[in-house]
C-alpha cells in the first residue's frame, strides 16, 4: 500500500485550504495517510525559512492577495485576518495526536476543522472547548483533548525531526517514496503522480 507522509500545522491557512481533498485522492488509490501534524514555525527556524510576520512586506502583500484568491476558487470561506492568530496550535496538535491513537473517527476531516475553526470561524484552537467541538463533530471522543498530552508533545517533536529529515520546510507537504510535494496546489500533481503520469 502506498504511504503518504501528510506534514500539517494546525494554524497554516494553506492545510485549511487543502480541505479534505488529500483524502479523497487517496481513497482513489487506496493510499495510506500518515499523519504528522508539527511545528511550522520551528521548522522555518530549520530549514531557512521565515515566519509570516517577518517577511518581507511585498511577500505580505502577495499573501494576503493570494489566499482569498485561492479560498474563492475553492469555495470556501476564509477570514485572511482571523481573530485568534496566531495563537498556540500545540493543544490542538496533541489532541489530533491522541486521536490518532485512539482511533474511531475520521482523522482528514479532523484536521480540516482544526484548520477551518482558525482561518473561517474566528475561533481559538488553543481553547479546550474549541478543541473538544473538533474532535466530536469529526467523530472523536472529546475527552481525548485531555488525554495524552506528554505523549503528544513528544509526538509532535519528533514529527519536526521527521519533518526536518524528510525535507519538509512548510505546510502543507507530503511525502511518497523519495517524492515531494509542497502547497495544497499540488494535490492534484499528487493524484496524477500515484497513477503513474508524473
Amino acid at each position: 500500500m502506498t504511504q503518504i507522509d501528510y506534514y500539517f500545522a494546525t494554524l497554516s491557512p494553506y492545510c485549511y485550504l487543502g480541505g479534505t481533498r488529500l483524502e479523497e485522492v487517496a481513497a482513489k488509490h487506496g493510499a495510506q495517510i500518515n499523519y504528522k501534524p508539527f511545528d511550522l514555525i520551528q521548522g522555518f527556524g530549520r530549514t531557512g525559512g521565515t515566519p509570516p510576520k517577518d517577511r518581507h512586506p511585498s511577500r505580505i502583500a502577495y499573501r494576503a492577495q493570494e489566499l482569498p484568491r485561492q479560498a474563492k476558487k475553492l469555495g470556501l470561506p476564509f477570514n485572511i485576518n482571523p481573530a485568534h492568530w496566531p495563537t498556540n496550535g500545540a493543544p490542538a496538535a496533541y489532541a489530533f495526536i491522541s486521536a490518532q491513537t485512539a482511533g474511531g473517527g475520521d482523522l482528514g476531516l479532523l484536521a480540516h476543522l482544526i484548520t477551518r475553526a482558525v482561518w473561517a470561524e474566528d475561533k481559538d484552537i488553543a481553547e479546550d472547548s474549541v478543541i473538544r467541538s473538533c474532535l466530536s463533530a469529526a467523530g472523536f471522543t472529546p475527552e481525548l483533548a485531555d488525554s495524552g498530552l506528554l505523549a503528544g508533545a513528544e509526538t509532535y517533536a519528533r514529527n519536526l525531526e521527521d519533518a526536518v529529515e524528510a525535507g519538509a520546510f512548510g505546510a502543507p507537504f507530503y511525502v511518497i517514496g523519495e517524492q515531494r510535494f509542497w502547497g495544497q496546489d499540488r494535490i492534484d500533481d499528487i493524484d496524477l503522480y500515484l497513477q503513474g503520469k508524473l
